[in-house]
């Protein structure tokens, strides 16, 4: 292989691993917004289009170990998310912050890590301010553009009470 052939593959390489890095911020970004209340859904839109057929999501650590476990495939995941998302009573506003992020490609897979801020409003009045580390596997879409969400782990590191402006946000 000439050096021109060298360069031109290496910097293949790098911009498909730019473009796989994009692909999983974006996925983790539209996670998030559907799981916002009221959400950030764009018409069509569903979290079932973000995982992997057989995706695993993931409580661990010792406060969502055993609130949340192991579920595993879209049916159990949408389940138990779609009891926090309307019309589910749960959640007044709920809004999630990500930071720290590290996002590791190699060929077709991907490692993403986070730090999650989630402000809560219930129903009931009540309102935390929840922390999670985020630790998810993402797999290329069939799209060739895409990533999925293949498993998703979160870990409660600390919550805190806070208040709640009671005004509705605008829509």
């Amino acid at each position: 292989m000439t050096a021109t052939a060298e360069t031109l593959a290496t910097l293949t390489e790098r911009l498909t691993a730019l473009e796989a890095e994009a692909a999983v911020r974006r996925t983790m970004a539209r996670y998030m917004s559907l799981c916002d209340v009221p959400s950030g859904a764009l018409e069509g839109e569903t979290l079932a289009a973000l995982f992997t057929a057989d995706a695993i999501w993931e409580g661990i650590g010792p406060q969502y170990a055993s609130k949340f476990g192991r579920l595993t495939g879209h049916a159990a995941i949408l389940a138990m998310l779609t009891r926090y998302l309307p019309p589910s009573p749960h959640f007044s506003v709920n809004v999630h912050f990500l930071t720290s992020e590290t996002i590791d490609v190699r060929g077709a897979s991907a490692k993403g890590r986070w730090i999650m801020l989630q402000a809560s409003g219930y129903v009931d009045a009540r309102a935390e301010l929840i922390s999670a580390r985020l630790e998810v596997d993402f797999a290329p879409a069939a799209n060739g553009r895409d990533w999925l969400i293949a498993h998703f782990r979160t870990e409660r590191l600390f919550d805190a009470p806070w208040q709640v402006n009671a005004r509705k946000p605008n829509p």
